[in-house]
């Protein structure tokens, strides 16, 4: 959905963008990306961290055998690309349900010249 390109015959060189950025739909879109993403990324910051803090400063818990050759340190690191997918799989899905029907709005407006350039008008092209 959000990958859709926009008509061939619509002319965007008179879009007044500033107009839509301060558009109370899309700053209902920025808000509604920056509560899901700022959280996420900080807890997925936070983990990577740990993770690395633990490397590097609890080198015999991280070096401690689970099973065969299998160690904490190389569980916790699949644990990392496990969440690195995971949060991927979460975000698109959030993306899809939530940003997209936003950005679709605001596209359909756009594109039927919601907001023009108002100063452009009466001007002879």
């Amino acid at each position: 959905m959000g990958n859709e390109a926009l008509s061939a015959d619509v002319d965007l060189s008179h879009v007044d963008y500033p107009a839509v950025q301060q558009s109370p739909e899309f700053q209902e879109l920025r808000s509604t990306h920056r509560r899901f993403v700022f959280p996420v990324l900080g807890a997925c910051l936070a983990w990577y961290l740990a993770y690395v803090l633990l490397a590097v400063y609890a080198v015999d818990f991280m070096s401690t055998r689970v099973f065969g050759s299998i160690n904490v340190a190389m569980l916790l690191g699949l644990a990392q690309v496990v969440t690195t997918f995971a949060v991927t799989m979460w975000y698109v899905s959030f993306a899809n349900k939530h940003l997209d029907p936003k950005a679709e709005r605001i596209r359909d407006e756009i594109e039927t010249g919601v907001f023009l350039d108002r100063a452009d008008e009466g001007v002879v092209r």
